[in-house]
């Protein structure tokens, strides 16, 4: 039986994150690990060095966002980057099993989840089905907002994003007792990114070593 793989460093894997995304944004991607020998190695396991938990919108796969392969990324998505039971659950798995040493939550602009939310607050009414779970969990960080009284959340949808993402990452350090001694082991670091979907390019919203 063979020993287990030694994760890279968090500063290598923001590295390679970074890179590739700067490839992403020029149109430039390289696909790696995404051929027949990677597939087969894979077969007897998978060992991720990064997790990322980002909006099931069909516009912000984050492999290709970060020009990941196979095996690279242990993703999870929801609508909203909604965290939910299943959604932590998941979460904790990847950091507990790979011990991944970076944790991304992705939001992004014109996020229709936070848009739907926005117009909710508005209007004072909730969408039918289980589409009212994910704005109720959106709710509260719309509301937090300051804004003059004039304005609208709809009209700061992306600055809601934001917001929203940061709310995200920090309400999952204080659910999470797992990821977050990992955190405070300095096992894993939780990022917070906004992407761009017209350029294509991120930027860091929240960042867990400057917490306090």
């Amino acid at each position: 039986m063979g020993s287990r793989p030694v994760q890279p460093t968090a500063e290598y894997v923001l590295e390679r994150l970074q890179e590739g995304n700067a490839r992403f944004v020029r149109g430039e991607l390289s696909h790696p690990h995404q051929d027949v020998a990677r597939r087969d190695e894979l077969t007897g396991g998978q060992f991720p060095f990064t997790t990322i938990f980002g909006c099931a919108d069909s516009r912000t796969p984050p492999e290709h966002i970060f020009d990941l392969g196979l095996g690279d990324a242990f993703v999870v998505r929801t609508a909203g980057q909604v965290l939910d039971d299943g959604a932590l659950g998941s979460l904790e798995y990847s950091i507990t099993q790979f011990k991944a040493p970076v944790l991304i939550i992705m939001g992004h602009q014109s996020c229709g989840a936070v848009q739907a939310t926005c117009s909710s607050v508005e209007s004072g009414q909730l969408p039918g089905g289980f589409i009212t779970r994910v704005v109720e969990t959106i709710q509260p960080t719309v509301l937090a907002q300051e804004l003059p009284h004039s304005e609208k959340p709809s009209q700061y949808v992306n600055e809601m994003v934001r917001a929203h993402t940061s709310a995200t990452a920090s309400r999952l350090l204080q659910e999470s007792r797992i990821i977050a001694d990992a955190v405070a082991r300095g096992e894993t670091i939780v990022l917070g990114y906004f992407y761009h979907l017209d350029s294509g390019a991120v930027d860091i919203v929240f960042d867990s070593r400057e917490v306090k």
